[in-house]
């Protein structure tokens, strides 16, 4: 990386004979470290947005902490305002969505599913769809909300 050498350049020098002894350089050279990290970085800084990509819910603002992760990724079960399913970004079709999520079941080691629900949906339409993960094969559901809401005592999360 730039270990150079330099003549020592001592005080007197004897006439006649010239002493040309080099010396390696101690000193690193950083600057072509840091030219990498930099494009590194501008690469990853243009690159991280376009890694967000999913489908736009509002969802309802709580006092939960967040759950823990799993190794596998996670299912994620999204019902949009305009009642559409969709399983992880796809949209499934209501009559095909409990026989989709037993072929999901079959092949995954968790029952884990996160179910997405907009806020403008009834408790009813949500309810069912859980009546469906159910039957899917999906025991262990975990609601997802937004963070910071109201508690029950009346202040804000």
């Amino acid at each position: 990386m730039g270990a150079g050498v330099m003549k020592s350049g001592g005080g007197g020098r004897r006439r006649g004979r010239r002493s040309s002894r080099t010396q390696p350089m101690a000193e690193i050279n950083v600057t072509p470290f840091v030219d990498v990290m930099l494009v590194l970085l501008i690469i990853f800084m243009v690159a991280a947005p376009l890694l967000t990509a999913g489908v736009p819910v509002d969802m309802p603002d709580t006092a939960a902490n967040a759950l823990p992760t799993d190794q596998e990724e996670p299912l994620t079960v999204t019902l949009t305002a305009e009642g559409l399913i969709l399983i992880q970004n796809t949209e499934v079709p209501e009559d095909e969505f409990i026989t989709r999520l037993r072929g999901i079941s079959a092949e995954r080691d968790s029952d884990r599913v996160f179910l997405r629900a907009d806020g403008a949906n009834s408790w009813d339409r949500v309810a069912v769809v859980m009546g469906a993960l159910n039957a899917g094969g999906f025991s262990n559901i975990g609601l997802v909300t937004d963070v910071g809401g109201p508690t029950l005592d009346g202040s804000d999360g």
